[in-house]
């Protein structure tokens, strides 16, 4: 199929750059914490990973205030996709590539970021008409390096590391052309959430700053 974005998908695709936190809530409080904390630390957007009883609940509630885009991660099959959905997902990112899961994401009109790891991952990605894949485990399959080697072969395609991307190197990883995001918990991990909103709020504003350094450098 055509895996162009529906013209109402566009504009979230568009603003999904940047940092985009990731969170394994585990209850109510947690989630109203990461949300008061990015919300106020300048960063409203959240992928809550499904790797709990409690993702898509969390979900629900998070994306019922109207002040965050949250979006579902750890997406393995199509239902978890509708599910997400249903519960106010607007936006979609899974561990690997599945043709299942891009498939049915196009066709409701959202953005999808597949995991990607091998330059034969990409390809079927851009079969698929992607043209923006999520880079995972990015620690573990080379991080920069394998960047670096994707970057020419596949001019024009976005790539978001996660998988050990954290405060220290996401400036790295953001000054690169071809990253347009980067993905981490370390913003809203359990211990930034016991430590109260503040706390998250404080590592999202690190990241943004982070950030704003790396857009610089790019003459952004």
């Amino acid at each position: 199929m055509d895996g162009t974005l529906s013209a109402a998908a566009a504009p979230l695709a568009d603003r999904l750059q940047g940092v985009v936190p990731l969170a394994t809530v585990r209850d109510a409080a947690a989630a109203d914490t990461i949300a008061d904390g990015l919300a106020a630390g300048g960063l409203p957007v959240l992928e809550v990973a499904l790797r709990n009883n409690y993702g898509l609940a969390a979900i629900e509630r998070i994306a019922a205030r109207g002040d965050l885009m949250v979006g579902a991660g750890t997406v393995l099959t199509p239902e978890q996709l509708h599910r997400s959905l249903d519960a106010g997902a607007s936006f979609i990112v899974a561990p690997g590539l599945d043709e299942e899961i891009v498939e049915a994401a196009l066709a409701a009109g959202v953005p999808v970021l597949p995991g990607i790891m091998t330059p034969s991952d990409v390809q079927r990605g851009l079969r698929l008409g992607l043209r923006r894949m999520k880079v995972f485990p990015a620690g573990v399959a080379g991080g920069l390096r394998l960047i670096n080697a994707f970057a020419p072969v596949f001019p024009g395609v976005g790539f978001m590391p996660s998988g050990g991307v954290d405060a220290h190197n996401l400036g790295d990883y953001l000054a690169h052309p071809a990253v347009f995001a980067v993905s981490g918990s370390w913003i809203a991990s359990p211990a930034q959430v016991d430590a109260g909103a503040e706390a998250v709020a404080a590592a999202a504003r690190g990241a943004m700053a982070g950030q704003a350094a790396a857009q610089q450098g790019l003459g952004a």
